[in-house]
């Protein structure tokens, strides 16, 4: 793992118009992304986790303009990913790939697995002929744990587990260098997403990829995570090493996602998650704190003021609790 960044979000916000009545005049906005900050160096994989609807899929998919910010800025390398023309942005789209949640969805049902894998490198002129791309996709399906027979498939031949591994020799195709997994396992059996993360993990070690992996699933964080950033109704309220957010949540947010891992135990189960209550609406969120409306350990002040980023640990938080107190003279 590298210490230098590879990409660095800052201040980053995305709004969807709410538009209402006959001639659909916009009548508000919902910030799906409100003011993301994110570092990810080279060669770590970097978790966001939150519930559905949070914002997790909408940040993907701004870092690759694939839905236009509103503000902010996403340095690939130094470079403004937002402040380039569709031209200019085109070489930065080869090094950030994104890996799809459904993968039958992701591939065109028309399309054998070799023309599936080969399109990218036909668009980025990647081999000069016919023959080099079939050469590469069959080392490439060989790499992910297929056999070089599979490209004469169709989707509709393969089970999810070989989908979802054609899609990663895809995007592997064009050989970048941050893969963005979009819940890319949580359509998967266990022992087969078992299987999915131990063949990312092993092209990590092989490539040095970088990985920002979206996800729901605590269990999947903990296995691949070496950062974990929690989001709330569009902002991140914790990111700290996964090591260490497992151990000590500083967040009550996160606090109450560990919490609603399911238990053996029923009695406990069933607090938890009556202490979360329901998500605010994303187009109309609470002032001040925007998880004071759920959260066990509210102060006055949560409701009137939105939280800074505190320190906690080796992370950071947006909790009033992790402000350190002033040192007396």
């Amino acid at each position: 793992m590298s210490a230098g960044p590879l990409l660095e979000v800052r201040g980053l916000r995305t709004e969807f118009p709410i538009r209402r009545g006959l001639l659909q005049r916009v009548a508000g906005h919902v910030r799906a992304v409100d003011g993301v900050d994110l570092v990810l160096r080279a060669g770590e994989t970097l978790a966001l986790v939150g519930e559905s609807g949070c914002g997790k899929t909408t940040l993907g998919r701004s870092l690759l303009r694939l839905v236009e910010p509103s503000a902010g800025r996403v340095l690939f390398e130094g470079v403004d990913l937002l402040r380039l023309s569709p031209a200019a942005l085109r070489p930065y789209r080869r090094q950030i790939q994104l890996v799809f949640q459904d993968p039958l969805s992701a591939l065109d049902p028309r399309m054998r697995v070799r023309d599936a894998i080969a399109e990218g490198m036909q668009s980025f002129g990647i081999g000069a002929s016919s023959a080099e791309h079939t050469e590469r996709v069959a080392e490439l399906l060989r790499r992910v744990q297929l056999d070089p027979r599979d490209m004469g498939r169709y989707p509709h031949e393969l089970s999810g587990g070989q989908r979802q591994r054609v899609c990663i020799a895809r995007a592997l195709a064009v050989e970048p260098r941050l893969l963005i997994c979009d819940e890319s396992v949580s359509a998967l059996d266990v022992s087969i997403q078992a299987q999915i993360l131990n063949l990312l993990r092993d092209l990590q070690a092989q490539l040095g990829l970088t990985y920002l992996f979206i996800t729901h699933d605590l269990g999947v964080v903990r296995y691949l995570a070496d950062r974990v950033a929690v989001m709330y109704l569009g902002q991140i309220v914790e990111e700290a090493p996964s090591e260490d957010l497992f151990r000590a949540p500083a967040h009550p947010y996160t606090q109450a996602l560990l919490a609603a891992i399911p238990s053996l135990d029923p009695d406990r189960r069933s607090v938890e998650v009556r202490a979360l209550g329901d998500v605010p609406s994303p187009a109309s969120p609470p002032d001040g704190c925007r998880f004071h409306t759920r959260c066990p350990s509210v102060l006055p002040r949560c409701r009137r003021e939105p939280p800074p980023q505190f320190e906690a640990g080796a992370g950071r938080s947006r909790c009033f609790l992790s402000e350190r107190p002033a040192l007396s003279s």
